[in-house]
């Protein structure tokens, strides 16, 4: 059978392992290449909106949270949506569209007249780049239970990629032309949506499908789902606290190390490469072995432990030659979260995967929301000059003790998520 022939066969028949590894193949390329979009565009997109602001950096600032805010929200709503859709008509189709939709879109940017035109691109990007929760639920599909934490971590290393290269490259490319880097993205995702036309098999059988319910594909439908299983519920708590603690490093890395190190564009770019490194290396060969050796549940101890100290080292660190100790025990980070997601794809049925990961994103999604302003207040309130205490890691700490949280709900939840479904 050809990679050509695989879309076309019968929808009950299981993916046989050459085409499973071309499917995932192509599954971690549409992230990594998504990812890479994505860093392209962040240096250059708050440029662009000051200059439709007549380079006004405080206004162009506001807009940028603004957008922010937008992008979130879509991902809030629209990954249930996308989730449940995917459930009854398959992930094909779904991730299709999407990495069609995001081509157009960033197309509609570059050519964007107008701050309220780069506005509605950005909504649409926020509805597609939710596609990323059925790319997850495709693996799901494919991946038999024990090896998922695995393959979870082989993908996530994609975005490591994304945000090691992606920076770098779009700031070469806006140096040339502004808009060139949306260009540029334009043409990877459409390529990509043509590429995954001919080799992107269905993973999801007929028998396998559910209906698509409005009731279900929203995000209070999804804490539903979320909230029919105990451990299940659990891990959704882990899962928020995890983000939300996350949200601290795009929220004030820059401000911090800035502030208290007189780090430049250049260190900073430095350093975030250096953490795209270490994100693809933990993610993509340590997670397998350390979920094969401890078990999901040590693994997620391990990782949220680490991040924790991690964040402690960040926060505590009087110089930033120290801070950079910090990054690679920050990035051990990473075992926790595939480990987590394998254990939650046991828990609901298989024709549930896609509103499973839809579920997830949406909370992540509201982590997103609350994140940017709780950190940076938290940063702005202890480097006043009124503050009780002089402390500018204070968002770093709080970060770290949300991941203390998160290794204390995992070790009083047993291993009751480690255990297949009867």
């Amino acid at each position: 059978m050809t990679t050509a022939d695989v879309p076309n066969r019968p929808l009950s028949e299981p993916l046989a392992p050459g085409p499973r590894r071309a499917a995932v193949g192509f599954i971690f390329i549409t992230i990594a290449l998504d990812m890479l979009s994505v860093g392209m565009i962040l240096p250059i997109l708050p440029k662009l909106i000051e200059s439709f602001s007549d380079n006004n950096t405080a206004d162009a600032a506001r807009v940028y949270g603004a957008f922010g805010t937008a992008w979130a929200l879509m991902q809030l709503f629209a990954s249930p949506i996308l989730g449940g859709l995917s459930d009854r008509f398959g992930r094909r189709p779904v991730i299709l569209l999407s990495n069609l939709g995001l081509g157009l879109d960033y197309i509609l940017m570059a050519l964007a007249p107008s701050l309220w035109w780069l506005f509605v691109g950005r909504v649409i990007s926020g509805i597609t780049s939710a596609s990323i929760s059925t790319s997850f639920a495709y693996i799901a599909d494919v991946t038999p239970a024990e090896k998922r934490a695995a393959v979870f971590g082989m993908v996530g290393a994609a975005f490591g990629l994304g945000f090691t290269f992606g920076p770098a490259i779009g700031g070469l490319l806006g140096g040339v032309d502004p808009r060139l880097p949306f260009w540029v993205a334009a043409g990877l995702s459409l390529a990509n949506a043509l590429y995954g036309l001919f080799v992107l098999p269905e993973s999801l059988p007929r028998d396998r499908r559910s209906p698509f319910r409005w009731k279900s594909a929203n995000p209070i439908g999804a804490v539903r789902l979320l909230a029919s299983n105990a451990t299940l519920a659990a891990l959704a708590v882990v899962e928020f606290c995890a983000e939300l603690a996350h949200v601290a490093l795009p929220a004030t890395f820059v401000l911090y190390t800035g502030y208290r190190y007189g780090w430049d564009q250049t260190t900073i770019g430095l350093a975030l490469a250096f953490v795209g490194v270490c994100t693809t290396i933990v993610q993509g060969f340590l997670v397998g072995p350390a979920v094969k050796r401890l078990g999901e549940r040590r693994a997620q101890v391990l990782g949220y432990g680490g991040g924790a100290l991690g964040f402690a080292i960040y926060a505590l660190a009087p110089s930033g030659s120290l801070f950079w100790i910090g990054i690679p025990v920050m990035t051990m980070w990473g075992i926790a979260g595939p480990a987590t997601s394998g254990m939650m794809t046991r828990l609901v049925s298989p024709a549930q995967q896609g509103q499973l990961q839809g579920a997830t994103t949406s909370v992540k999604s509201v982590a997103e929301l609350i994140g940017p302003f709780l950190f940076t207040m938290i940063f702005a309130y202890f480097i006043d000059a009124g503050a009780p205490l002089h402390l500018p890691g204070a968002p770093f700490l709080l970060a770290g003790a949300l991941l203390i949280v998160s290794v204390v709900i995992v070790v009083l939840a047993g291993d009751k998520a480690e255990r297949p479904q009867p």
